[in-house]
């Protein structure tokens, strides 16, 4: 044993030892919260230096993640209904992982609670939680649970979610502070991000705008800007199908006059009633009208079948001014993807009217420069009959009476056949001021309107609504003369379904190239009988060749009739 002495030295010498010790963990704790706040600081610098908000959400997920030495983390983005989440951004499980977990969580158990309680929550064991919902087949184990709300301003955008801190240690109230730190960064991020894509998202607005007024008042054609108001309305929105539709006069339906995208063909030329159709309630109502499932709304027929592999969809009123809705923009997203939220809508319809009055201001032009033709005309067609017909009367009289005094035989037989000419000259002078002067008064009197109200008039006779599809410039490239044919063929046509196919379906579809005139009915019903009468169809043959064309039909079996009726378009 040592002496007093040796103890009393050593003694002093242990607390020394204590002493440093203490000091060195002070100092190694200090050491970690600099690195700490510094890497808090770095991941702030980073995160706010984010402009693309996808890039800015992904970017706060590593972040969080590598502040707190957690395994796995996750941004639950907050849907516009308030209950569910509308996006996932995960970190720490592999795409194959994800893969056979299934579906992205929506905000059930645990996530659900933050949802409805956005305050930091702390578990040491996810499942001993009470609203601790389990785990889908394949998932990750997980136990350890830190979850912190992200505000935008006043808002609740999402959450944060951390599980498994590596070490298998707790998380504490210090990764709850650096969490919520880095959590109201994100937040600012975030809003920032939104204000940068908002404006370029305005801009984009702005130029397509500018695109349509430009091509409107440089001469555009009104199919060519129609097709670049839906193009460049699919590409800002990111729908898979757009289509424009405008009433048809006098029949209460719209025709799909564009179409681009998804399911294109299926809408391209069709009528649609206003009662049942998304289109029709956005046209009625003169108010976009939005669906969360196009192929699914129980307010929209599915007949005919059109809305395949789509989604969410809305349709927004061309023009809702004095003069009232002059068409209606549909769009649709694909299956899947994120619904139309009340900014996108309002913001569609903006862009609707703004299109409304470009086309507006192009069919004022028109207007004006079609009045000066009229006008000219009128000039022609007074000057003709004030001075050329009075001239060639007079001219007529003065040969008349010459012709008195001429004794040669064969002159006086020459003069009395220029007396004639004029007369005849006359007659046709006539005929040009009479066409010169005629106005056509064609409201709700086009091929178009007729063809509508053929089909809804025998719907009553059919049982059911034929749908009905149109393509091309029917009013204006088919000549009168043609349309009572084709109005009274498909009255013949469908008449005939009604008395002997015993159909449920018929399907009309009436287009022209300009230089053809296509009328296709089809059935599902019995078909046409082999020992069966013919004369109905002997009339539309009959009405089909003194045009130039032709009647084809075809019947397979089980599979109802089809009919062609053809002719050639000859300008009148």
């Amino acid at each position: 044993m040592g002496s007093p002495e040796e103890a009393r030295v050593r003694l002093p010498q242990l607390r020394l030892d204590e002493l440093l010790e203490e000091l060195q963990a002070r100092l190694d704790a200090a050491r970690g919260t600099r690195d700490r706040v510094h890497s808090l600081l770095e991941a702030v610098l980073s995160v706010g230096r984010e402009l693309d908000l996808e890039q800015a959400l992904n970017s706060i997920v590593e972040a969080a993640a590598v502040l707190v030495d957690a395994e796995y983390a996750a941004l639950g983005v907050i849907g516009p209904d308030g209950r569910r989440l509308s996006a996932f951004h995960t970190v720490g499980v592999t795409e194959e992982q994800i893969d056979r977990i299934g579906p992205y969580p929506e905000g059930h158990g645990i996530l659900g609670e933050l949802i409805r309680h956005p305050e930091p929550l702390r578990l040491a064991k996810i499942s001993d939680h009470p609203a601790s919902y389990g785990f889908p087949p394949d998932h990750p184990p997980m136990n350890t649970f830190l979850g912190v709300p992200i505000r935008v301003r006043d808002q609740v955008f999402g959450n944060l979610y951390l599980t498994e801190k590596h070490g298998g240690t707790q998380f504490d109230e210090e990764d709850v502070s650096v969490t919520s730190t880095l959590a109201v960064a994100a937040g600012v991020a975030i809003d920032n991000a939104r204000l940068y894509e908002e404006s370029r998202l305005r801009e984009r607005w702005l130029r397509a705008n500018a695109e349509i007024t430009h091509s409107l008042m440089s001469g555009g054609g009104r199919t060519e800007v129609l097709g670049l108001i839906a193009e460049r309305a699919a590409e800002i929105t990111g729908s898979a199908l757009a289509a424009v539709a405008f009433p048809v006069a006098g029949t209460g339906s719209l025709t799909v006059e564009i179409a681009v995208g998804l399911k294109a063909e299926a809408h391209r030329g069709l009528v649609l009633p206003l009662g049942t159709t998304l289109m029709g309630l956005a046209f009625s109502g003169a108010a976009p009208a939005v669906s969360d499932d196009v192929s699914h709304d129980a307010r929209i027929s599915q007949e005919p079948p059109r809305f395949q592999g789509l989604g969410p969809a809305v349709g927004v009123p061309i023009g809702t001014g004095e003069d009232g809705v002059r068409g209606v923009l549909l769009l649709a997203r694909e299956a899947g993807r994120p619904v139309f939220t009340a900014t996108e809508s309002e913001t569609l319809q903006g862009f609707a009217a703004q299109a409304a009055i470009a086309m507006e201001l192009a069919e004022r032009r028109q207007d004006a420069e079609e009045v000066a033709v009229l006008k000219d005309r009128d000039r022609i067609a007074r000057d003709l009959h004030d001075l050329a017909i009075q001239r060639l009367f007079a001219t007529g009289m003065t040969l008349q009476s010459a012709g008195r005094f001429i004794e040669h035989s064969e002159a006086a037989e020459r003069v009395a056949r220029a007396v004639d000419d004029l007369d005849e000259t006359i007659k046709i002078i006539r005929s040009t001021i009479f066409g010169l002067r005629a106005r056509e008064d064609g409201a709700g009197t086009g091929l178009r309107a007729r063809t509508v109200r053929v089909a809804g008039e025998l719907a009553q006779v059919l049982g059911f609504a034929p749908s009905v599809r149109m393509e091309g410039l029917l009013d204006t490239d088919v000549p009168k003369e043609i349309a009572d044919h084709v109005t009274a063929v498909l009255s013949e046509s469908l008449t005939n379904i009604a008395r002997h196919a015993h159909a449920d379906r018929a399907d009309v579809s009436l287009s022209t190239d300009g230089h053809e005139l296509l009328l296709t009915v089809r059935d599902n019903g019995a078909g046409i009988p082999p020992d069966g009468r013919r004369s109905g169809l002997r009339n539309m043959a009959e009405r089909a060749e003194q045009l130039g064309g032709r009647l084809e039909w075809d019947c397979p079996p089980d599979c109802g009739t089809t009919l062609v009726w053809r002719v050639p378009v000859t300008q009148a």
